[in-house]
């Protein structure tokens, strides 16, 4: 058996690869306590006295590299940062490891720079290590960041921990940056204002968080999309979600072109999105909070934790549907 684009494209095959070779074969650890690999949360930490250090790592590899709403910078800045925020975790710092293929355009390398300058800026983090090779054994650009970020010990917000009862809010209109992404490389001849959501939430994080809304369990939903990240957090938390399709936040646009294309919205991968499973008392508050922020102006309770069920239904006009996790991202290479 070969690795294929799928085993990276988020899905049950690239969690099948990571159970069943990886964590297979790594002695697994965690640090003082502290949140490990066996997890698969969006970062560890490591309890240090009344703190905790959260620390996350990611590869970033697009194609386009540059597309619209943002780029593999933009992209490879707010992955990082996304993935600490989501763990109620206040993001410190970045590392910065750049593997450039030989002829790449020196101009396109600094518009990159210029955009990961930009999106650090906005996101308060720092940019303080870094590693630059250059290789003619790639084909393109390839960009990995690590994470720092810290959070009171015992704070820090899991996946697994969806309650019975919580409300199910997403941030924003989801599908966004895959379908930009697939537009941009195809080529279809679509009249589209259709960008790229990727920016870095952790303001928008914050915000919630500022106010004492409590928040059960968090997941950005990337790779995989919305199906993917509502399996994950229900698997881990035994828990069964209910989602109303009528809720959904999803532009015309988007939905016209996901039926157009025959794919589904709740597959396709966001990178400006935050999924959080939130108190029933606390969810209308946290609604108008996050509508209060540009990046939350779309967002909208779209279900509800319950012991009723396993897994993801979707209720819609005609039934019940049961929302798997997805096989693999439809478009493949979008983060």
């Amino acid at each position: 058996m070969k690795i294929t684009r799928m085993h990276g494209a988020g899905g049950k095959i690239m969690q099948d690869l990571i159970k069943n070779i990886i964590l297979k074969n790594l002695e697994i650890t965690s640090v003082n306590g502290g949140i490990g690999l066996e997890s698969l949360d969006d970062s560890a930490t490591i309890p240090i006295g009344d703190k905790e250090i959260v620390f996350t790592v990611d590869g970033h590899t697009v194609k386009p590299i540059f597309f619209p709403g943002g780029d593999i910078g933009r992209l490879a800045v707010s992955g990082t940062v996304n993935d600490l925020a989501v763990m109620g975790a206040k993001p410190l710092a970045l590392s910065l490891s750049l593997i450039i293929p030989e002829g790449f355009n020196l101009e396109d390398l600094e518009k990159i720079i210029k955009s990961i300058n930009e999106t650090t800026k906005e996101a308060e983090v720092a940019i303080i290590t870094g590693d630059t090779k250059v290789s003619d054994g790639v084909d393109d650009i390839i960009i990995s960041t690590a994470g720092v970020g810290i959070v009171d010990r015992g704070k820090a917000i899991r996946d697994c921990g969806v309650k019975e009862g919580d409300a199910i809010i997403v941030s924003g209109n989801i599908g966004e940056h895959g379908l930009a992404i697939l537009l941009s490389r195809e080529g279809f001849d679509f009249e589209t204002d259709i960008k790229s959501d990727v920016a870095p939430i952790n303001k928008l994080i914050e915000k919630v968080l500022n106010e004492e809304i409590q928040i059960n369990a968090m997941k950005d939903p990337t790779r995989g999309g919305l199906a993917d990240a509502l399996n994950e957090m229900a698997e881990k938390s035994n828990i069964g979600i209910t989602i109303f399709e009528d809720k959904l936040p999803i532009s015309e646009e988007v939905q016209s072109l996901c039926d157009i294309l025959g794919l589904d919205p709740l597959t396709i991968a966001n990178e400006g999105k935050v999924v959080m499973a939130v108190k029933k008392e606390d969810a209308e508050r946290c609604l108008e909070i996050l509508r209060e922020h540009p990046l939350g102006k779309n967002a909208e309770i779209i279900g509800y934790a319950t012991k009723e069920h396993k897994g993801v239904v979707m209720e819609t006009i005609v039934g019940r549907r049961i929302v798997d996790m997805p096989i693999g991202d439809p478009i493949p290479r979008v983060c």
